[in-house]
């Protein structure tokens, strides 16, 4: 007997209040008694979110009869059995005040959700059709509202400003499109023959028609890059602009931005700075996921179980490999220099090996903890954990460089993304826990397996001094800031500067220090956030100075050995007078700039 389709509708129970009201209408219940449940996370944020502590009240009905739902754990409900034929009604209410990209957000400016954190699922019905009704809250005040969503619209949907009714094929396409409600600004562009969307939430002036070219070459490069077609019929882009915020989560035809507003492009200016740049890596990087992660996925996560977590020690590639291809798409599409990528390389490189943590955890290992370790760090993490993101992007370039100069130039990393996309993804195949080192041997005919085992499963570094050679790349090494000999790193809290980190082999770590110690004075002279280096600049190495700091509410004074900063920085040099074959194997891999 085939089944009609699930019906929820979303309301606005009190935006002053930031709660939504969400309906589900199950027609046909199972008599014997039906199992609703929210996820307990979200695919792209390896993190046990528990979205259920978000309900504030749930109700059930059956015709005029009160049913009463039994908590089976912390996000799952049971009905026990039901009469009659009547569709069971469930409403909820749900409270929505979590800015960021992975849950809800609602006031009177605007609403946010993800549908993790909406809609329940019912047991045994997730592969049907599911409905959902956005409708417009009621007031002058959101006489204005429109949705911005890419779920597909039922006919004359968009005529209402996007209120009004929406399928999906299973619950995993409804929860995979997250919809934004209110006043944004909507900006369109085209790529690889594709509508792209912009809608940009918040109070901010940028230049409208530079974001949608640049975003436009970003995502013309990335759709070909993959073949030509991309895999969606459109695509959004959802920013949230605020004061002091970064995040981004991907989507399958989607993207939820969370940004500062002085991070998008300032009108009349046409020069790419360090943060438009970074907006703009991360624009690419959510966009880049579309096909690695959302398509090319781990075998592990088909599908997704997201009532507990998804193990899983490939987010090196589903993650490192999307950090690597982010900011290679800015530089092969034109958006910025050969230097430019360098120098963010070379960051990269420095911020990684700054930190301990990389030799006591292997990116591996990295991944498969993302949900007890990355995703939630302390004051230790530096010492204790390395990124699958930012060491797994160092693993993509040690690859990718390791290949080119293996084939002089004839495969690449490119290859295997390629690969991955034609063999896995349209064949519908994940990606087994241990295959990567046959699936580039079988793209590129190159043997990493050795790179794998010591980058990869072990905690060596990527050696990019050996590797940029082959393309007449130097990497040289420079001293950090005063505070990086002490090994520190500090934070300001109001008029006070508390100790963000302690650094393993530092002489701050020897001395007894540790993170959350208020620093007071240095040699009886007051300490702030803005002369710390100063007072440190009148020291020589190994010279000892009296630091008095509060430790909870006890004051403590201990002896410091003053070390000169570590050579914990680095640049990225093209040679010059490097050879034709040098240039041309530089080119292939980083695109022939204009003046090459």
């Amino acid at each position: 007997m085939k089944l009609p389709p699930l019906r929820y509708t979303v309301e606005i129970a009190d935006a002053a209040a930031h709660l939504f009201r969400v309906s589900l209408s199950v027609p046909q219940p199972d008599l014997a008694g039906v199992s609703l449940s929210l996820p307990a996370w979200l695919p792209g944020s390896y993190m046990i979110r528990e979205f259920a502590k978000n309900i504030v009240t749930l109700r059930a009905t059956q015709g005029t009869r009160k049913v009463v739902l039994t908590k089976q754990d912390k996000h799952t409900w049971s009905t026990g059995k039901l009469t009659g034929d009547a569709p069971l009604e469930v409403v909820a209410e749900i409270y929505a005040w979590d800015l960021s990209v992975r849950c809800a957000h609602l006031d009177q400016t605007h609403g946010f959700f993800n549908g993790t954190q909406m809609f329940l699922s019912v047991a045994g019905r997730e592969h049907l059709p599911h409905e959902v009704e956005l409708r417009r809250p009621a007031g002058e005040g959101f006489a204005a509202w429109r949705v911005a969503t890419t779920l597909t619209a039922a006919r004359g949907t968009a005529k209402l400003g996007g209120f009004g009714v929406y399928t999906a094929a299973d619950y995993d396409e409804l929860v995979d499109h997250p919809v934004e409600m209110g006043t944004f600004k909507l900006l369109k562009f085209s790529a690889g023959g594709v509508p792209h969307q912009v809608a940009v939430t918040g109070r901010t002036r940028f230049d409208e028609k530079r974001l949608c070219a640049d975003l436009k070459k970003i995502c013309e490069w990335q759709i070909e890059f993959f073949g030509g077609k991309a895999p969606f019929k459109n695509y959004l882009f959802l920013v949230m602009a605020v004061g002091d915020g970064y995040g981004g989560l991907e989507h399958r035809s989607s993207t939820a931005l969370l940004c500062s507003r002085n991070d998008l492009p300032v009108p009349g200016t046409t020069s790419i700075d360090e943060r438009y740049r970074g907006f703009l890596g991360l624009c690419s990087h959510e966009y880049f996921h579309s096909w690695n992660v959302k398509r090319i996925k781990p075998a592990r996560f088909l599908p997704y179980t997201l009532s507990e977590e998804g193990y899983t020690s490939l987010l090196w590639v589903f993650e490192g490999f999307t950090s690597y291809y982010d900011d290679i798409a800015l530089v092969r599409s034109g958006l910025i220099s050969q230097a430019d990528y360098l120098g963010m390389l070379a960051k990269t490189i420095a911020g990684v090996e700054r930190h301990s943590g990389r030799h006591k955890q292997s990116v591996a290992e990295s991944s498969f903890d993302a949900w007890i370790k990355y995703y939630r760090q302390d004051e230790n993490s530096p010492n204790a954990i390395v990124s699958y993101y930012t060491k797994g992007s160092l693993v993509a370039a040690g690859l990718d460089l390791t290949i080119r100069a293996a084939t002089q130039g004839k495969r690449s990393l490119d290859n295997v993304m390629l690969h991955l996309w034609t063999d896995y993804a349209l064949q519908g195949r994940g990606v087994g826990e241990g295959e990567m080192a046959a699936i580039i041997k079988q793209a590129t005919g190159v043997d990493v397996s050795r790179e794998i085992v010591a980058w990869v499963e072990g905690i060596s570094d990527v050696p990019f001094e050996k590797l940029l050679k082959p393309y007449g790349i130097a990497l040289e090494r420079k001293r950090g800031n005063l505070l990086s000999g002490l090994g520190i790193k500090t934070r300001a809290e109001g008029s006070a500067l508390k100790l963000a980190n302690v650094l393993d082999g530092g002489s701050a770590q020897r001395a007894g220090l540790s993170a959350g110690d208020e620093l007071v004075a240095l040699d009886g002279l007051r300490v702030t956030a803005g002369n710390l280096d100063n007072l440190l600049l009148r020291y020589d190495k190994g010279q000892v100075f009296e630091l008095s700091y509060f430790r909870r509410d006890e004051l403590t004074t201990a002896s410091v050995r003053f070390e000169p900063p570590r050579m914990d920085e680095c640049a990225l040099v093209r040679s010059p007078g490097a050879t034709a074959a040098v240039t041309k194997l530089r080119n292939d891999w980083l695109g022939r700039e204009a003046s090459a």
